[in-house]
């Protein structure tokens, strides 16, 4: 019986998700620790086109993916889009996005089966440690799954924007280090606000003063009385 039970998980290809963790240090064929170049390659896309965060004190980048068209028949890929994040030109966190109608009717139970065939049994948080942080507007977010070793960490989350899903990823070691750059940006931000203002209203006012002169120039041997 019990050899009998082996070869049914073997054919059902579930005996790896079952006994071991997969590689959490790369999603599909993306690696963590990759440089932003080598993503950009993978992906088809132009490194120029990464959107920067912030320069200093660290420079803090972000890739954008879309696998697939959006919309109901845009085939089999239930990946509507991947987010890469650089921390000083390597990948340190990769965020996906799960397409609305790839994944209407679906439970949480059901990606998280999925995904563990990936990367094995998963670590399901409790209610006190469910709550994360909230989304880009202010919905709130729920870590469903958790698969983690001792540099990397996937997250299965859901959303209450939509609802929907997504599956992030992070190499531990770095994120320590891009959440204390993001703070002491926001805090340098935050001191020079003052100073940037004061540049910006007076490059305001000389712009308007230039275009008043420019106007001046044209109307005065216009003007009769």
């Amino acid at each position: 019986m019990t050899q009998s039970i082996l070869s049914s998980f073997i054919l059902l290809g579930t005996l790896p998700a079952l006994c071991a963790a997969g590689d959490l240090s790369k999603y599909r064929d993306f690696q963590l620790g990759t440089g932003l170049a080598e993503i950009a390659k993978q992906i088809g896309g132009d490194p120029s086109l990464a959107r920067t965060i912030h320069r200093r004190p660290a420079l803090m980048q972000e890739l954008e993916w879309r696998p697939r068209s959006l919309g109901p028949s845009s085939g089999a890929e239930a990946v509507e889009g991947v987010v890469f994040g650089f921390y000083d030109g390597s990948l340190f966190r990769i965020t996906v996005r799960y397409g609305r109608y790839e994944t209407e009717g679906m439970i949480a139970d059901d990606l998280v089966e999925a995904i563990s065939a990936t990367y094995g049994p998963a670590v399901r948080p409790t209610t006190a440690a469910v709550t994360a942080e909230q989304g880009p507007y202010g919905d709130q977010e729920h870590v469903l799954a958790r698969w983690e070793d001792t540099s990397c960490r996937f997250e299965l989350v859901s959303t209450s924007y939509g609802p929907s899903f997504k599956l992030t990823g992070v190499l531990k070691t770095v994120e320590a280090k891009a959440t204390a750059a993001n703070l002491e940006a926001r805090r340098m931000d935050d001191l020079e606000a003052p100073q940037r203002d004061s540049a910006r209203i007076a490059n305001e006012e000389q712009l308007a003063r230039a275009k008043l002169e420019k106007a001046r120039l044209v109307n005065k041997p216009k003007f009769r009385p």
